[in-house]
């Protein structure tokens, strides 16, 4: 499954629902995955309370896009749509978005109900759905995925399953961020951002990932880039320029008289700048201390050159503060559920 850059993405829940408490606990236990889990082996109890979290998360912050128009009186063919930005990283300031229900891992054998009857009355929840089966169930769940009920199926006895579970919950999360903002990036791609759909740049971001330990991103408006977000609520911007931008950041430097080396170094595309005090701009004020707003340009070679550094978040962008991931874990008394090298699984449990 290809899925390129979605415009947002965080930790979220993974929920489980089994009749058998004994293998909910071995499989909490043995996933791989980063994310949280919550249990349940009432179907009824799970079913509520997915429906109350997805309601509470949307009561909270509908989402984190507005979309408006600069005409309201006119028809509505007429008017051009207005977006605000920046209440993408402004979702870092909402501290239920670690409690989305994201992603649905249900057993098919269970005596109140089966596990498609469950999807099925939560099908309309945008929550990806794992539908566990036995042997025999293989052809219900066939129908199932050809029905859109579930998005995945796997086979309890399965010599991999563990992996494969694994391996869609981490996939399918990256698709229910993506499915949320679809149309949106869409209309972002044809301008300003078309980094986004560029998998280069997902290649790029995905290891940056890796390699500073985030576990969260937001596209950032200006200058364009991702804003990162580690567990700790330490952020970074990773600015993304092409050679159009970096001669439009020339022109408005030349404009105001910027030094002559600022120039040169903005010409050949050797620095990315991150103006941070001035709109993210030049201004005639930074004068001689551009170099403290300004990295070495690094190059991303996609289906064009992208230019790129990564920069310190300055905390004024934010001044209410992030609440970050390990705060959540901390305030729900969430722990490992056993130490792992790169990974842990948390879990929290409601029967």
């Amino acid at each position: 499954m290809n899925i390129l850059l979605p415009i947002y993405q965080h930790p979220v829940l993974v929920v489980l629902i089994d009749d058998n408490q004994s293998y909910l606990d071995s499989l909490t236990f043995h996933l791989d995955t980063r994310l949280p889990c919550k249990t349940f082996t009432n179907v009824e109890v799970a079913m509520e309370w997915i429906k109350a979290a997805c309601q509470h998360y949307q009561a909270d912050a509908a989402h984190p896009i507005h979309v408006g128009y600069d005409n309201e009186t006119s028809r509505l063919e007429q008017r051009n749509a207005t977006i605000d930005l920046n209440e993408i990283y402004s979702t870092v300031l909402n501290k239920q978005r670690f409690n989305t229900p994201a992603v649905l891992v249900v057993d098919y054998a269970m005596p109140q109900m089966n596990g498609v009857q469950l999807c099925e009355a939560i099908q309309d929840i945008p929550c990806k759905k794992i539908l566990l089966t036995g042997q025999a169930d293989e052809k219900v769940a066939v129908d199932a995925f050809n029905n859109k009920l579930i998005d995945q199926f796997i086979r309890k006895n399965d010599p991999i399953a563990l992996s494969r579970l694994d391996q869609a919950i981490n996939s399918l999360k990256q698709v229910f961020f993506s499915e949320q903002t679809n149309t949106l990036k869409d209309l972002l791609t044809m301008h300003t951002y078309a980094f986004l759909a560029d998998a280069a740049i997902t290649s790029l971001v995905d290891q940056l990932y890796q390699q500073h330990g985030f576990v969260e991103h937001y596209l950032f408006p200006n200058p364009s880039g991702i804003l990162f977000i580690d567990a700790y609520g330490i952020a970074k911007l990773l600015v993304v320029e092409t050679e159009e931008s970096l001669t439009a950041q020339h022109e408005i430097a030349q404009h105001q008289n910027a030094p002559s080396e600022l120039l040169d170094a903005l010409s050949t595309c050797q620095v990315i700048p991150f103006f941070s005090d001035s709109d993210g701009v030049y201004d005639s004020n930074i004068n001689d201390n551009w170099m403290t707003y300004c990295l070495p340009a690094q190059i991303c070679e996609g289906k064009q050159n992208y230019y790129w550094a990564l920069f310190d978040f300055p905390a004024h962008y934010l001044r209410d503060g992030i609440y970050p991931y390990e705060k959540f874990l901390l305030d729900r008394n969430i722990l490992p559920s056993h130490p792992k090298p790169h990974s842990c699984t948390f879990i929290t449990r409601q029967n």
